[in-house]
């Protein structure tokens, strides 16, 4: 049974037998298939900056070529067939989950979890009372997500999907081969967390033995007790490092971790742990600088995590941050999450309970042992090398830029994202003397089952304006203003068609998955361009929060950058992974240092010229006055 609201856009409707997290999910509309003369169009329109012109005159002829054959045609017709199948909420959901994560064999620590860092309570210095705080506040929110009671979140009037809240919390991963799976747990039966010290696992239950949730001062009191109980020594073989390798090897040691227990109490812990609320890190180091706690939550030692799960890292000096496992659900739903917990606390709105602590209703901490033999500790102890090795590569640089944030953009009339990302594309130019190639996330959750498309974000217009910048023979701000203007207002236009689910490389994806094994593969995808404007040196994606103070991700080819950033009122910050000493294809060399500087001259140098247009455009309004 549905009904029409009339605050909602035409075509939604509330489904009265849904709980209200999902009232509106079954009028969502579902993905769009565009047509093929859109996305050519745009394909060419987003190639034409990276191709020399005999490059582009041979990519127009293998569009064409395309665009007029039997073969689109009924490539089209096969994706427009999926779409409209009854059974299918989204034509496109099911081949990307497993394309970029489920079939995924890479790591996912480095390759696909992504982390926040939690802004510093000065309030709560012991790591244990902040813990217990971050733990006490999330539990309010997992009532909300369980019952289905969370208000579902909205752009413009419009509900967005809300499937993916299902795997926030008491879900797992899991290493399968050739393609991963995941499980959602009863929360009511795994109404526990796993708490990580030392590389030592311990059950922490969620409600004392009279069955009431404990309070912030009974979970303080029980990290208190297994930061005592795990000692100064770190566990020699830390199982949670199995996680951090190929799926495959991971997948082959998961199978040697069951057979080390005949009995099965192996498959027993496991179970606990993938049923787990969530996983709470307690780590034994004290970051202090941007780059050493973005470090440390992203990575961690790859030892005293279980990637497997989403977790929160708390550090001995009571700084702390999450780590997103990103293979059900992307950053969004746990933004909203950490918001929520983070707010709550700063807000003084969150429950703490009692400060007392009533010892003998403290219920039992099991410590999940392990069974191990030579087989499985040898199989540890080559995760442990190969993590050490991975992420030895890698570099991590964090420019917070406090030239000017949301507020000075505003002011001048332009897009705070548009302007962030042509701030990047300066750069690039600055280091590379061209456009970089360049992936933003777009949210599609206005669609069933919605997860992202990609921002193209180099354009023929962000060309040309950033060579302008570099042209010491112009010099007009106003000029430089307009060009800045025009390739802003480009990249909001195509931030709009990727939200609509009209970009390019969603459809051009599902377009090549519909061949057949006897078909020719059409010459789009042969031609050099298409994996040159689908090579995504700059993975760029923007989360902003008033609560973190970073957040970040990896770098998605060798020779790119990961450049997560956030936008402030009064600030720019980007964090730049990369791996450490690499080459382009084109022989540049790839260094986040590099870059970083160049952020920080290009975003001074958009700054200068924004004012310096508006003060020579007010002059010329006073000269006019005059007159």
């Amino acid at each position: 049974m549905s009904r029409k609201s009339s605050s909602l856009p035409p075509g939604y409707s509330i489904d009265a037998s849904a709980p209200p997290m999902l009232r509106y999910q079954a009028s969502l509309p579902r993905l769009p298939v565009p047509t093929l003369e859109s996305t050519c169009a745009k394909y060419l329109e987003t190639a034409q900056p990276l191709l020399t012109q005999e490059e582009f005159s041979k990519t127009k002829s293998a569009v064409s070529t395309f665009l007029s054959s039997p073969l689109a045609a009924e490539l089209q017709k096969r994706l427009k067939d999926r779409a409209a199948a009854p059974e299918t909420l989204s034509w496109l959901s099911e081949w990307w989950n497993e394309a970029a994560y489920m079939g995924y064999r890479d790591p996912v620590v480095v390759f696909v979890s992504y982390f926040f860092v939690h802004l510093d309570d000065r309030t709560r210095r012991d790591p244990a009372k902040r813990a217990a705080s971050l733990i006490k506040a999330m539990l309010p929110f997992r009532e909300l997500v369980e019952s289905g009671r969370l208000e579902p979140e909205k752009v413009r009037g419009a509900p967005l999907c809300m499937a993916s809240y299902k795997w926030l919390f008491h879900s797992s991963r899991y290493p399968v081969k050739p393609s991963d799976t995941a499980a959602k747990f009863d929360a009511k039966s795994n109404n526990h967390i796993i708490v990580l010290r030392k590389n030592r696992f311990f059950l922490v239950p969620l409600t004392n033995t009279s069955g009431a949730e404990l309070s912030a001062a009974e979970l303080e009191a029980q990290l208190n007790n297994i930061i005592a109980r795990a000692g100064e020594t770190p566990y020699a073989y830390p199982v949670g490092a199995l996680t951090a390798d190929n799926r495959d090897l991971w997948a082959d040691a998961r199978q040697a971790l069951l057979a080390a227990s005949p009995s099965g109490r192996n498959a027993e812990l496991l179970r606990k742990i993938e049923g787990a609320m969530i996983v709470l890190a307690l780590d034994d180091s004290k970051p202090i600088t941007r780059e050493d706690i973005s470090w440390g939550t992203w990575v961690g030692d790859g030892r005293n995590r279980w990637y497997d799960k989403h977790q929160l890292v708390v550090y001995e000096n009571g700084r702390s941050g999450f780590l997103g496992e990103h293979s059900c659900m992307d950053g969004t739903p746990t933004l909203r999450m950490n918001e929520f917990v983070l707010a709550a606390l700063a807000q003084g709105k969150v429950d703490l309970g009692p400060e007392g602590v009533d010892g003998e209703k403290l219920p039992v901490v099991e410590e999940l042992v392990f069974e191990l033999d030579e087989k499985v500790k040898g199989l540890v102890q080559g995760a442990e090398k190969r993590f050490d090795e991975l992420v030895g590569k890698h570099d991590l640089q964090v420019l917070h830029y406090e030239g000017f944030g949301k507020n000075f953009t505003k002011h001048h009339k332009t897009s705070p994202d548009a302007t962030a990302q042509l701030i990047k594309q300066l750069a690039f130019h600055k280091m590379n003397g061209r456009p970089g190639v360049t992936y933003e996330s777009a949210q599609t959750r206005k669609y069933q089952l919605g997860r992202t498309e990609v921002i193209r974000s180099a354009s023929n217009e962000s060309k040309a304006w950033a060579e302008a910048m570099l042209d010491p023979k112009i010099t007009d701000p106003v000029y430089l203003k307009s060009l800045f203007t025009r390739a802003a207002a480009r990249h909001i236009q195509y931030a709009s068609w990727a939200a609509d689910g009209a970009g390019v490389d969603r459809h051009l994806f599902g377009l090549k998955k519909l061949l057949q094994p006897t078909e020719p593969v059409p010459a789009l995808y042969t031609d050099g361009a298409f994996s040159k404007s689908n090579h995504w040196e700059l993975s760029t994606s923007q989360l902003s929060s008033p609560y973190f103070s970073g957040w970040g991700y990896g770098e998605v080819v060798e020779d790119g950058y990961g450049v997560a950033y956030a936008i402030g009122d009064d600030y720019v910050r980007w964090t730049i992974t990369n791996l450490r000493g690499g080459y382009s294809r084109f022989g540049e060399r790839v260094d986040g240092r590099v870059l970083k500087h160049y952020l920080a001259e290009a975003a001074t140098e958009v700054k200068d010229m924004l004012e310096a247009a508006a003060k020579k455009e007010k002059e010329k309004e006073v000269e006019k006055a005059k007159l």
